[in-house]
C-alpha cells in the first residue's frame, strides 16, 4: 500500500527535527511539504531529498495550512506528520501490509511521546487520525490545533508513532503561549455544556496544572522513567500554568470592555 500513499508535512522553523522526519519516510516516491517561511535551515535540509516538493504559504491557521497541503497531493491516500513524527520501521511494515478495504477511509495512530529519543512509557497525546484517503477528509480548526473531519469507517493501526521534538525550550515556550492564546479564546467562546470535562476544570484555571503534573507522573508512569518522565510533566504543567494565565487576562480584558 505504501505506492499509494504520499506524506504531507507541515513546516516553520523545524531544522532540529525535520531530517529525522525524513530518513524514516525513504519509501515515499513523493513528500509533500508545507513551509510557513521558516528563517532558519528547514529549507535547505528540505532541498537535500528529491523526493521532497515544499511549498511555501503564509500560516494563517492549522486547518487552512493542512487542507491547503492535502490539495498538493495527488494519490488516493495521505499520511499527514508534524515534522517531529518518526514513523517506525515496524509502522512502516504495518501500513505496508494494509490490505485496501474500500470500507475504510481512514486510519487512527498512538503515539510514543520521546525526550530527546528516549520514549516514555505515557503520554497524553491521543491517537490521531494520520492515514487517510484524500477525497473523503476535510481539516476544520479546534482551537489552537485542528481536526479531521473524514466520511466513512477508520481503524487503528498497532504500531506508534515516536514524537520527538528537540527544538529548543525557547522555541517551545514561544510555540505554547501563541498556542494558549487561541486556546484560551476558545474555552471562553464555547459555552459550559458544549465543553468536555476536562476543559471544564482546565476553564477553573487553579487545578489543571496539578491534576495534569500527577496524571503524567502517576497515571502515564511518568516517575518511573526517570528525569524524562519528570521532564515531561513540569513541560505539561508548565503549558497549563501558561493557559492559566492566558485564561486571566482573556476574562480581564474582556470585563473591561463591557
Amino acid at each position: 500500500m505504501l505506492e499509494e500513499i504520499t506524506p504531507l508535512i507541515l513546516t516553520y522553523n523545524e531544522a532540529p527535527n525535520i531530517g529525522r522526519t525524513l530518513e524514516h519516510l525513504t519509501w515515499a516516491k513523493t513528500i509533500i511539504v508545507i513551509d510557513s517561511y521558516s528563517t532558519d535551515e528547514t529549507l535547505d535540509i528540505l532541498s537535500s531529498y528529491p523526493q521532497v516538493k515544499f511549498f511555501q504559504r503564509r500560516f494563517d491557521t492549522h486547518a487552512q495550512q493542512w487542507n491547503f497541503g492535502v490539495a498538493q497531493v495527488v494519490s488516493q491516500w495521505v499520511l499527514s506528520l508534524d515534522a517531529d513524527y518518526i514513523i517506525t520501521d515496524e509502522l512502516t511494515a504495518e501500513i505496508a501490509a494494509l490490505q485496501v478495504d474500500e470500507q475504510l477511509n481512514g486510519y487512527f495512530a498512538r503515539f510514543k511521546y520521546c525526550i530527546l529519543g528516549r520514549p516514555l512509557r505515557g503520554t497524553i497525546l491521543p491517537p490521531r487520525q494520520v492515514l487517510f484517503r484524500k477525497n473523503k477528509a476535510i481539516y476544520i480548526d479546534d482551537g489552537h490545533t485542528q481536526l479531521l473531519q473524514l466520511t466513512g469507517k477508520s481503524a487503528m493501526l498497532s504500531n506508534y508513532i515516536h514524537h520527538d521534538d528537540r527544538k529548543s525550550l525557547t522555541r517551545w515556550l514561544w510555540a505554547q503561549d501563541r498556542y494558549m492564546v487561541i486556546e484560551g479564546k476558545k474555552l471562553l467562546e464555547t459555552p459550559v455544556s458544549e465543553l468536555s470535562f476536562g476543559d471544564r476544570i482546565r476553564k477553573q484555571k487553579v487545578l489543571a496544572p496539578f491534576i495534569i503534573l500527577l496524571y503524567c507522573l502517576i497515571l502515564k508512569g511518568g516517575i518511573w522513567d526517570g528525569w524524562t518522565g519528570w521532564y515531561y510533566a513540569f513541560q505539561r504543567m508548565l503549558a497549563e500554568i501558561l493557559l492559566s494565565i492566558r485564561l486571566i487576562e482573556l476574562e480581564k480584558l474582556h470585563n473591561q470592555q463591557e
